[in-house]
Formats: structure tokens, C-alpha cells, sequence
């Protein structure tokens, strides 16, 4: 579980995310601290003793805000929802921040001119074996994203190749058939001659500021939560901070 006292917020740890981040939280006057350097883990808010700050990776943070290991985080939604079955309901998503926007999507080879739906794939799912010998491969890191998706969609066979490298690289390797990946731009997907069918958005996604359901909490954090919030121009309407 996270400080008994403190509230505890988890950043992402490197890249254009941390620097993101320390960008919103400063156009609040809430200056993100690292004293030991990119190679320290622990860090604080400039000003604010009861705020005590981790840097994790961003799939980490997921992670721990369903945990209930850290009170509070910056991370994508789609790890929200990816890193936990059912994962988001395990947290409140109370401020989107305005950047690392991208969309996670389903992307066929160009080649596959006959394929423009999902409905379409689920006929090439349907015969593939028959036809090649072997269920239809769909590489991706969005595994329970893409589980449920495809069920929605009726599709059963095909197997799942998890990626932990440069995903849009497996269909032309030979690896697997098609994918499931985030884009923000689509460039990538189109230099590896891959596009999105035309209803293949499984979910848009961005940064957010992300509260654990799961974590303890006590009524001076809920105090400092709400504190932290309201110092960064409140929520939208229609978001509920209620723990």
C-alpha cells in the first residue's frame, strides 16, 4: 500500500512523457523535483511536503494504481486498461492532460486489398486455416485489449504473438499476419506498408492524471487529493473524485 501519509504520485520516469508531465505540473506552480538525477527513483513537489513522488515506467504506473501502490499517477489509458483485466475500475481518471494522444488500432498489410472491416477479417479468420495450415498470428503488446475487441467482433481463431519490440516490423518479417498497435500519426504504420481498417479503433488515448480506487486512503489524503486537484484547475464537469 502506498504512504500511510503522504500522498503518494507516480511520474513517468524518462522521455517525452516525464518531460510532459513536469511541463503540466509546472504551469501550476507544482515543480516536480529529482534530486538524485535520472537515476533516482524518489523525488518530491517544490513546496508541497505532503506530496511524495515516484518516477516508474509508464506501464509501471498502471500497474501500481491498481494495486493501490502508489494514491495517484500520470499514465496513458490505454495501460489502464491493458495492464489488468477490468483495470479500470480500479481507478478514476480524473484530469486529462492534453498530450501523448494516440489511438490503439487493428492494421493489415496494404496488400490485403479485400480487407477494409472487421467483419471482413473475421472471414479471413474464419478460413485462414484451412487455407494456410495455422490459426491467423496478430502481433501485439495490447493482448486483453485486443482479446476483447475481437471478441466483440466474433473473431476466435487467431493466436496472439507478443511483441516486446518494434511491433509494425512483424508482418513484413514474417512473424505474424497483422497487428494490433497505438499510432499517433500513422507515418510508422504506413512506412511498413500497414493500414487501420476503417472501424479497427479499439480505443483513443492520452496522458492523464489517474486515481487509485484501491489504494489507502485515509481523510487527509482525500483532503490533499483534492487539494492537488482544485491547484490544477479542478476536473471536468461531470468527473467525480469520489473515493
Amino acid at each position: 500500500m502506498a504512504d500511510e501519509e503522504n500522498l503518494v504520485l507516480a511520474v513517468p520516469s524518462k522521455g517525452r512523457l516525464e518531460e510532459e508531465t513536469r511541463r503540466v505540473f509546472g504551469e501550476s506552480r507544482l515543480n516536480i523535483l529529482r534530486p538524485g538525477g535520472a537515476r533516482s527513483y524518489v523525488g518530491s513537489i517544490k513546496n508541497q511536503q505532503g506530496i511524495s513522488v515516484r518516477f516508474y515506467p509508464a506501464a509501471e504506473i498502471a500497474h501500481s494504481l491498481h494495486t493501490g501502490a502508489v494514491d495517484l499517477g500520470v499514465t496513458g489509458s490505454d495501460l489502464i486498461h491493458e495492464t489488468a483485466e477490468r483495470g479500470e475500475e480500479r481507478v478514476l481518471m480524473v484530469k486529462p492532460l492534453n498530450f501523448g494522444q494516440a489511438d490503439v488500432v487493428v492494421a493489415v498489410p496494404d496488400a490485403w486489398i479485400d480487407v477494409t472491416h472487421m467483419v471482413d477479417l473475421a472471414d479471413v479468420a474464419s478460413d485462414f486455416r484451412l487455407r494456410h495450415g495455422r490459426w491467423l498470428r496478430v502481433a501485439t503488446k495490447y493482448v486483453h485489449l485486443t482479446r476483447r475487441f475481437f471478441a466483440e467482433w466474433g473473431i476466435a481463431e487467431y493466436r496472439i504473438v507478443e511483441s516486446a519490440g518494434a511491433t509494425e516490423a512483424a508482418p513484413a518479417a514474417g512473424a505474424a499476419d497483422l497487428i494490433v498497435d497505438i499510432t499517433s500519426s500513422g507515418e510508422t504504420l504506413a512506412a511498413n506498408a500497414l493500414r487501420v481498417l476503417e472501424d479497427g479503433l479499439i480505443m483513443k488515448s492520452e496522458a492523464n492524471l489517474i486515481v487509485s480506487r484501491t489504494a489507502a486512503w485515509t481523510p487527509l489524503k482525500k483532503a490533499q487529493l483534492e487539494a492537488l486537484i482544485s491547484v490544477m484547475g479542478g476536473v471536468q464537469p461531470g468527473i467525480s473524485t469520489q473515493l
